[in-house]
Protein backbone atom coordinates (compact mmCIF):
# COMPACT_ATOMS: atom_id res chain seq x y z
CA UNK A 1 0.00 0.00 0.00
CA UNK A 2 2.60 2.12 0.72
CA UNK A 3 5.01 1.81 -2.44
CA UNK A 4 1.69 2.15 -4.21
CA UNK A 5 0.92 5.61 -2.87
CA UNK A 6 4.42 6.61 -3.44
CA UNK A 7 4.09 5.41 -6.89
CA UNK A 8 0.48 7.39 -7.40
CA UNK A 9 2.23 10.78 -6.07
CA UNK A 10 5.29 10.67 -8.40
CA UNK A 11 3.30 9.88 -11.42
CA UNK A 12 1.03 12.44 -10.30
CA UNK A 13 4.09 14.65 -10.45
CA UNK A 14 5.60 13.43 -13.25
CA UNK A 15 1.89 13.63 -15.14
CA UNK A 16 1.61 17.40 -13.86
CA UNK A 17 5.58 18.73 -15.24
CA UNK A 18 4.86 16.96 -18.42
CA UNK A 19 1.84 18.70 -18.99
CA UNK A 20 3.21 22.32 -17.60
CA UNK A 21 6.14 21.38 -19.94
CA UNK A 22 3.84 20.69 -22.74
CA UNK A 23 0.95 23.72 -21.97
CA UNK A 24 4.05 26.70 -21.85
CA UNK A 25 5.35 25.42 -25.39
CA UNK A 26 2.57 24.64 -26.92
CA UNK A 27 -1.09 25.87 -25.73
CA UNK A 28 -0.31 29.27 -27.80
CA UNK A 29 1.59 27.66 -30.47
CA UNK A 30 -1.09 28.85 -33.10
CA UNK A 31 -1.68 31.99 -32.09
CA UNK A 32 3.02 31.55 -31.97
CA UNK A 33 3.26 30.11 -35.98
CA UNK A 34 0.96 33.58 -37.03
CA UNK A 35 1.37 36.46 -34.75
CA UNK A 36 5.03 36.07 -34.36
CA UNK A 37 6.09 33.62 -37.52
CA UNK A 38 3.93 35.45 -39.61
CA UNK A 39 2.30 31.94 -41.50
CA UNK A 40 -1.30 32.01 -42.98
CA UNK A 41 -4.19 29.62 -42.02
CA UNK A 42 -2.91 27.22 -44.81
CA UNK A 43 1.14 27.04 -43.85
CA UNK A 44 -0.23 26.43 -40.24
CA UNK A 45 -2.55 23.72 -40.85
CA UNK A 46 0.64 22.29 -43.06
CA UNK A 47 2.83 22.27 -40.03
CA UNK A 48 -0.16 20.59 -37.75
CA UNK A 49 -0.30 17.51 -40.86
CA UNK A 50 3.52 17.49 -40.93
CA UNK A 51 3.44 17.61 -37.02
CA UNK A 52 0.98 14.88 -37.05
CA UNK A 53 2.59 13.00 -40.08
CA UNK A 54 5.87 12.65 -37.61
CA UNK A 55 3.85 11.50 -34.50
CA UNK A 56 1.97 9.10 -36.64
CA UNK A 57 5.32 7.70 -37.32
CA UNK A 58 6.75 7.30 -34.45
CA UNK A 59 3.80 5.90 -32.34
CA UNK A 60 4.09 2.35 -33.61
CA UNK A 61 7.49 1.88 -32.28
CA UNK A 62 6.69 3.81 -28.79
CA UNK A 63 4.07 1.40 -28.63
CA UNK A 64 6.01 -1.98 -29.59
CA UNK A 65 8.97 -1.26 -27.37
CA UNK A 66 7.02 0.04 -24.40
CA UNK A 67 4.96 -3.53 -24.91
CA UNK A 68 8.53 -5.17 -25.15
CA UNK A 69 10.39 -3.76 -22.20
CA UNK A 70 7.17 -3.95 -20.03
CA UNK A 71 7.22 -1.51 -16.81
CA UNK A 72 10.95 -0.20 -17.53
CA UNK A 73 11.24 3.73 -17.75
CA UNK A 74 13.87 4.16 -20.46
CA UNK A 75 11.30 6.05 -22.68
CA UNK A 76 9.83 7.90 -19.87
CA UNK A 77 13.39 9.01 -19.26
CA UNK A 78 14.49 9.17 -23.01
CA UNK A 79 11.59 11.80 -22.98
CA UNK A 80 11.88 13.83 -19.88
CA UNK A 81 15.88 14.55 -21.69
CA UNK A 82 14.55 15.85 -24.76
CA UNK A 83 12.21 18.01 -22.84
CA UNK A 84 15.03 19.86 -21.35
CA UNK A 85 15.72 21.23 -24.74
CA UNK A 86 12.22 22.44 -25.39
CA UNK A 87 13.53 26.23 -24.93
CA UNK A 88 16.87 26.49 -27.18
CA UNK A 89 15.12 24.56 -29.91
CA UNK A 90 12.04 26.84 -29.91
CA UNK A 91 14.10 29.97 -30.01
CA UNK A 92 17.33 28.89 -31.62
CA UNK A 93 15.99 26.26 -34.16
CA UNK A 94 12.01 26.44 -35.01
CA UNK A 95 11.69 29.67 -35.14
CA UNK A 96 14.39 31.24 -37.48
CA UNK A 97 14.09 27.70 -39.64
CA UNK A 98 10.12 28.50 -40.67
CA UNK A 99 10.77 32.14 -41.12
CA UNK A 100 13.69 31.15 -43.57
CA UNK A 101 11.06 28.00 -45.03
CA UNK A 102 8.31 26.97 -43.45
CA UNK A 103 8.39 23.63 -44.64
CA UNK A 104 12.10 22.84 -43.57
CA UNK A 105 11.16 24.19 -40.15
CA UNK A 106 8.24 21.94 -40.24
CA UNK A 107 10.17 18.84 -40.94
CA UNK A 108 12.54 19.90 -38.74
CA UNK A 109 9.91 20.87 -35.91
CA UNK A 110 7.61 17.50 -36.69
CA UNK A 111 10.26 15.51 -35.97
CA UNK A 112 11.20 16.70 -32.69
CA UNK A 113 7.92 17.68 -31.43
CA UNK A 114 6.60 13.85 -32.43
CA UNK A 115 9.03 12.42 -30.58
CA UNK A 116 8.94 14.87 -27.31
CA UNK A 117 5.32 15.40 -26.92
CA UNK A 118 2.74 14.09 -29.61
CA UNK A 119 4.33 10.41 -29.35
CA UNK A 120 5.55 10.90 -26.49
CA UNK A 121 2.46 11.61 -24.33
CA UNK A 122 0.87 8.42 -25.17
CA UNK A 123 4.02 6.51 -24.40
CA UNK A 124 3.78 8.13 -21.02
CA UNK A 125 0.00 7.51 -20.66
CA UNK A 126 -0.03 3.59 -21.37
CA UNK A 127 3.28 3.20 -19.24
CA UNK A 128 1.33 4.77 -16.04
CA UNK A 129 -2.00 3.22 -16.88
CA UNK A 130 0.01 -0.60 -16.62
CA UNK A 131 1.66 1.05 -13.41
CA UNK A 132 -2.13 1.67 -11.92
CA UNK A 133 -3.05 -1.75 -13.33
CA UNK A 134 0.12 -3.60 -11.33
CA UNK A 135 -0.29 -1.26 -8.07
CA UNK A 136 -3.84 -1.28 -7.60
CA UNK A 137 -4.78 3.05 -8.33
CA UNK A 138 -6.70 4.66 -10.32
CA UNK A 139 -5.71 5.68 -13.31
CA UNK A 140 -7.72 8.76 -14.12
CA UNK A 141 -6.67 10.01 -10.63
CA UNK A 142 -3.42 10.08 -11.25
CA UNK A 143 -3.81 11.80 -15.12
CA UNK A 144 -6.03 14.54 -13.41
CA UNK A 145 -2.59 16.14 -12.14
CA UNK A 146 -1.40 16.49 -16.01
CA UNK A 147 -4.67 18.30 -16.82
CA UNK A 148 -3.97 21.01 -13.56
CA UNK A 149 -0.35 20.95 -14.85
CA UNK A 150 -1.46 22.37 -18.44
CA UNK A 151 -4.02 24.31 -16.92
CA UNK A 152 -0.84 25.89 -14.29
CA UNK A 153 1.26 26.77 -17.07
CA UNK A 154 -1.81 27.86 -19.21
CA UNK A 155 -2.75 30.52 -16.93
CA UNK A 156 0.43 32.60 -17.23
CA UNK A 157 1.35 31.70 -20.60
CA UNK A 158 -1.12 34.42 -22.33
CA UNK A 159 0.18 37.35 -20.35
CA UNK A 160 3.90 35.87 -20.18
CA UNK A 161 3.57 35.78 -24.54
CA UNK A 162 2.34 39.10 -24.66
CA UNK A 163 5.69 40.27 -22.77
CA UNK A 164 7.68 37.87 -24.78
CA UNK A 165 6.84 34.47 -26.61
CA UNK A 166 10.42 33.03 -25.65
CA UNK A 167 9.65 33.01 -21.28
CA UNK A 168 7.10 30.59 -22.24
CA UNK A 169 9.50 27.99 -24.04
CA UNK A 170 12.53 28.95 -21.42
CA UNK A 171 9.50 28.01 -18.15
CA UNK A 172 8.96 24.62 -20.14
CA UNK A 173 12.71 23.88 -20.05
CA UNK A 174 13.33 24.39 -16.65
CA UNK A 175 9.88 22.55 -16.18
CA UNK A 176 11.41 19.21 -17.87
CA UNK A 177 14.36 19.87 -15.32
CA UNK A 178 12.11 18.37 -12.62
CA UNK A 179 10.66 15.89 -15.05
CA UNK A 180 14.12 14.46 -14.66
CA UNK A 181 14.38 14.86 -11.38
CA UNK A 182 11.36 13.12 -10.81
CA UNK A 183 11.51 9.55 -13.18
CA UNK A 184 15.56 9.01 -12.09
CA UNK A 185 13.25 8.40 -8.31
CA UNK A 186 10.87 5.83 -9.43
CA UNK A 187 11.86 2.04 -9.04
CA UNK A 188 9.50 -0.35 -10.62
CA UNK A 189 9.59 -3.84 -9.81
CA UNK A 190 9.23 -6.78 -12.42
CA UNK A 191 7.90 -9.96 -11.37
CA UNK A 192 9.93 -12.99 -13.69
CA UNK A 193 5.89 -13.82 -15.21
CA UNK A 194 6.18 -9.90 -16.21
CA UNK A 195 9.08 -10.43 -17.63
CA UNK A 196 8.21 -13.57 -19.16
CA UNK A 197 5.26 -11.92 -20.75
CA UNK A 198 6.74 -8.65 -21.95
CA UNK A 199 8.79 -10.48 -23.67
CA UNK A 200 6.47 -12.62 -25.16
CA UNK A 201 5.42 -9.81 -27.48
CA UNK A 202 6.29 -10.22 -31.10
CA UNK A 203 5.31 -8.36 -34.35
CA UNK A 204 3.19 -11.36 -35.44
CA UNK A 205 0.51 -10.35 -32.27
CA UNK A 206 0.80 -6.76 -33.54
CA UNK A 207 0.00 -7.87 -36.79
CA UNK A 208 -3.21 -10.27 -35.63
CA UNK A 209 -5.21 -7.31 -34.10
CA UNK A 210 -4.94 -6.15 -37.47
CA UNK A 211 -7.14 -9.27 -38.67
CA UNK A 212 -9.57 -8.24 -36.17
CA UNK A 213 -12.88 -6.44 -37.56
CA UNK A 214 -13.73 -4.63 -34.17
CA UNK A 215 -9.96 -3.26 -34.31
CA UNK A 216 -11.01 -1.68 -37.26
CA UNK A 217 -14.12 -0.26 -36.40
CA UNK A 218 -12.64 1.32 -33.38
CA UNK A 219 -10.05 3.56 -35.26
CA UNK A 220 -13.36 4.20 -37.50
CA UNK A 221 -14.42 5.74 -34.15
CA UNK A 222 -10.83 7.52 -33.87
CA UNK A 223 -10.68 8.83 -36.71
CA UNK A 224 -14.04 9.78 -36.99
CA UNK A 225 -14.59 11.44 -34.17
CA UNK A 226 -11.52 11.69 -31.40
CA UNK A 227 -9.10 12.83 -34.09
CA UNK A 228 -11.46 16.20 -35.15
CA UNK A 229 -11.12 17.32 -31.28
CA UNK A 230 -7.39 18.10 -32.41
CA UNK A 231 -8.24 19.58 -35.29
CA UNK A 232 -11.06 21.98 -34.08
CA UNK A 233 -8.48 22.85 -31.38
CA UNK A 234 -5.23 23.96 -33.31
CA UNK A 235 -6.47 27.00 -35.20
CA UNK A 236 -8.93 27.80 -32.02
CA UNK A 237 -6.77 30.55 -30.15
CA UNK A 238 -6.23 32.55 -33.02
CA UNK A 239 -10.37 32.60 -34.62
CA UNK A 240 -10.82 33.29 -30.48
CA UNK A 241 -8.51 36.22 -30.28
CA UNK A 242 -10.03 37.92 -33.31
CA UNK A 243 -13.12 38.18 -31.51
CA UNK A 244 -11.45 41.09 -29.07
CA UNK A 245 -10.87 44.56 -30.03
CA UNK A 246 -6.75 43.67 -29.89
CA UNK A 247 -5.00 40.25 -30.52
CA UNK A 248 -2.94 41.12 -26.91
CA UNK A 249 -6.61 41.44 -25.53
CA UNK A 250 -7.88 38.31 -26.92
CA UNK A 251 -4.44 36.24 -26.04
CA UNK A 252 -4.50 36.74 -22.47
CA UNK A 253 -8.08 35.99 -22.39
CA UNK A 254 -7.98 32.80 -24.04
CA UNK A 255 -5.13 31.88 -21.51
CA UNK A 256 -7.29 32.42 -18.73
CA UNK A 257 -10.46 30.22 -20.46
CA UNK A 258 -8.33 27.52 -21.72
CA UNK A 259 -6.50 27.21 -18.01
CA UNK A 260 -9.92 27.27 -16.46
CA UNK A 261 -11.36 24.59 -19.22
CA UNK A 262 -8.26 22.71 -17.76
CA UNK A 263 -9.19 23.10 -14.41
CA UNK A 264 -12.72 21.56 -15.00
CA UNK A 265 -11.09 18.48 -17.07
CA UNK A 266 -9.30 17.74 -14.27
CA UNK A 267 -11.96 17.81 -11.95
CA UNK A 268 -14.09 15.57 -14.71
CA UNK A 269 -10.86 13.18 -14.78
CA UNK A 270 -11.55 12.26 -11.38
CA UNK A 271 -14.93 11.80 -11.43
CA UNK A 272 -15.14 10.08 -15.41
CA UNK A 273 -13.92 6.68 -14.15
CA UNK A 274 -17.15 6.50 -12.17
CA UNK A 275 -19.12 7.58 -15.54
CA UNK A 276 -17.25 5.16 -17.45
CA UNK A 277 -18.07 2.18 -14.76
CA UNK A 278 -21.64 3.46 -14.73
CA UNK A 279 -22.38 3.59 -18.09
CA UNK A 280 -19.92 0.93 -19.90
CA UNK A 281 -17.13 1.89 -22.17
CA UNK A 282 -18.91 1.80 -25.36
CA UNK A 283 -21.80 3.91 -23.98
CA UNK A 284 -19.08 6.49 -23.04
CA UNK A 285 -17.14 6.93 -26.01
CA UNK A 286 -20.88 7.25 -27.74
CA UNK A 287 -21.72 9.97 -24.89
CA UNK A 288 -18.41 11.76 -25.73
CA UNK A 289 -18.81 12.09 -29.25
CA UNK A 290 -22.05 13.74 -29.19
CA UNK A 291 -20.79 15.97 -26.38
CA UNK A 292 -17.96 16.83 -29.06
CA UNK A 293 -20.33 17.49 -31.95
CA UNK A 294 -22.50 19.34 -29.83
CA UNK A 295 -19.49 21.48 -28.96
CA UNK A 296 -17.82 21.86 -32.19
CA UNK A 297 -21.33 22.96 -33.99
CA UNK A 298 -22.19 25.35 -30.78
CA UNK A 299 -19.10 26.73 -31.82
CA UNK A 300 -19.41 27.51 -35.21
CA UNK A 301 -23.07 29.07 -34.32
CA UNK A 302 -22.33 31.27 -31.36
CA UNK A 303 -20.72 34.81 -32.68
CA UNK A 304 -19.32 36.47 -29.49
CA UNK A 305 -17.05 35.86 -26.77
CA UNK A 306 -19.52 34.22 -23.86
CA UNK A 307 -21.34 32.03 -26.32
CA UNK A 308 -18.25 30.45 -28.10
CA UNK A 309 -16.31 30.18 -24.48
CA UNK A 310 -19.36 28.02 -22.80
CA UNK A 311 -18.62 25.63 -26.28
CA UNK A 312 -15.40 25.42 -25.58
CA UNK A 313 -15.52 24.52 -21.99
CA UNK A 314 -17.93 21.05 -22.67
CA UNK A 315 -14.27 19.70 -24.17
CA UNK A 316 -13.72 19.50 -20.41
CA UNK A 317 -16.46 17.31 -19.78
CA UNK A 318 -15.96 15.18 -22.83
CA UNK A 319 -12.33 14.49 -22.87
CA UNK A 320 -12.28 12.63 -19.61
CA UNK A 321 -14.76 10.54 -20.28
CA UNK A 322 -13.41 9.68 -23.72
CA UNK A 323 -9.89 9.26 -22.23
CA UNK A 324 -10.75 6.97 -19.54
CA UNK A 325 -13.40 5.19 -21.52
CA UNK A 326 -10.40 4.48 -24.32
CA UNK A 327 -8.57 2.62 -22.12
CA UNK A 328 -10.85 0.56 -20.34
CA UNK A 329 -12.91 -0.51 -23.68
CA UNK A 330 -9.59 -1.73 -25.07
CA UNK A 331 -8.37 -3.53 -21.79
CA UNK A 332 -11.88 -5.00 -21.90
CA UNK A 333 -11.69 -6.53 -25.49
CA UNK A 334 -8.12 -7.13 -26.47
CA UNK A 335 -4.60 -8.42 -25.73
CA UNK A 336 -3.77 -6.45 -22.73
CA UNK A 337 0.07 -7.53 -23.63
CA UNK A 338 -0.78 -4.77 -26.06
CA UNK A 339 -2.15 -2.28 -24.40
CA UNK A 340 0.55 0.15 -25.75
CA UNK A 341 0.16 -0.79 -29.13
CA UNK A 342 -3.43 -0.51 -28.84
CA UNK A 343 -3.28 2.69 -27.66
CA UNK A 344 -0.60 4.14 -29.64
CA UNK A 345 -1.59 2.71 -32.85
CA UNK A 346 -5.10 2.00 -32.49
CA UNK A 347 -6.05 5.75 -31.00
CA UNK A 348 -2.83 7.95 -31.32
CA UNK A 349 -1.67 6.71 -34.32
CA UNK A 350 -5.18 6.56 -36.29
CA UNK A 351 -5.64 10.05 -34.67
CA UNK A 352 -3.06 11.14 -36.56
CA UNK A 353 -3.93 9.90 -39.65
CA UNK A 354 -6.97 11.49 -39.20
CA UNK A 355 -5.33 14.73 -38.03
CA UNK A 356 -2.76 14.67 -40.69
CA UNK A 357 -5.76 14.68 -44.03
CA UNK A 358 -8.35 16.56 -41.96
CA UNK A 359 -5.68 19.82 -40.88
CA UNK A 360 -4.58 21.07 -44.22
CA UNK A 361 -8.08 20.72 -45.04
CA UNK A 362 -9.69 22.80 -42.18
CA UNK A 363 -6.70 24.95 -42.44
CA UNK A 364 -8.11 25.63 -46.25
CA UNK A 365 -11.35 26.11 -44.97
CA UNK A 366 -10.33 28.69 -42.19
CA UNK A 367 -8.94 30.60 -45.42
CA UNK A 368 -11.65 30.74 -47.79
CA UNK A 369 -15.26 30.27 -46.06
CA UNK A 370 -14.55 31.04 -42.12
CA UNK A 371 -13.92 29.31 -38.78
CA UNK A 372 -17.50 29.58 -37.79
CA UNK A 373 -18.78 27.65 -41.05
CA UNK A 374 -16.05 24.95 -40.93
CA UNK A 375 -16.87 24.40 -37.29
CA UNK A 376 -20.71 23.68 -38.52
CA UNK A 377 -19.03 21.61 -41.32
CA UNK A 378 -16.39 19.26 -39.32
CA UNK A 379 -19.28 19.36 -36.41
CA UNK A 380 -21.48 17.41 -38.16
CA UNK A 381 -19.09 14.77 -39.58
CA UNK A 382 -18.10 13.77 -35.81
CA UNK A 383 -21.91 13.70 -35.19
CA UNK A 384 -22.62 11.18 -38.52
CA UNK A 385 -19.70 9.08 -37.24
CA UNK A 386 -20.85 9.00 -33.56
CA UNK A 387 -24.36 7.41 -34.53
CA UNK A 388 -22.25 5.22 -36.66
CA UNK A 389 -20.49 4.06 -33.54
CA UNK A 390 -23.57 3.45 -32.04
CA UNK A 391 -23.78 -0.20 -34.17
CA UNK A 392 -19.90 -1.00 -34.66
CA UNK A 393 -18.38 -0.39 -31.37
CA UNK A 394 -18.22 -4.05 -28.70
CA UNK A 395 -20.87 -3.59 -25.98
CA UNK A 396 -18.94 -5.62 -23.64
CA UNK A 397 -16.39 -7.98 -23.38
CA UNK A 398 -16.79 -10.35 -26.34
CA UNK A 399 -13.29 -10.89 -26.17
CA UNK A 400 -11.50 -11.15 -28.80
CA UNK A 401 -8.96 -11.90 -26.54
CA UNK A 402 -9.46 -15.46 -27.07
CA UNK A 403 -6.98 -15.65 -29.83
CA UNK A 404 -4.66 -12.79 -28.41
CA UNK A 405 -4.36 -13.93 -24.48
CA UNK A 406 -1.77 -16.55 -24.80
CA UNK A 407 -0.92 -18.99 -22.01
CA UNK A 408 2.97 -17.83 -21.49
Amino acid sequence: MEKSKKLYWKLSAYFFFFFFTWSASYSLFAIWLGQEINLSGAETGMIFSVNAIFALCIQPLYGYISDKIGLKKNILFFISILLVFTGPFYIYVYGPLLQYNAFLGAIIGGLYLGVAFLAGIGAIETYIEKISRKYGFEYGKSRMWGSLGWAAATFFAGQLFNINPNINFWVASVSAVVLVGIILSIRIEMTNEEVVRAKSVSLKDVGELFLLKDFWFFILYVIGVTCVYSVYDQQFPVYYSSLFPTEATGNQVFGYLNSFQVFLEAGMMFLAPFVVNKLGAKNSLVLAGFLMAFRIIGSGMAFEPIGISVMKLIHALELPIMLIAIFKYLAANFDTRLSSVLYLVGFQFASQVGASILSPIAGKLYDTIGFRQTYIIIGLLVLCFTVISMFTLLNSKTKNKKMIEKVI
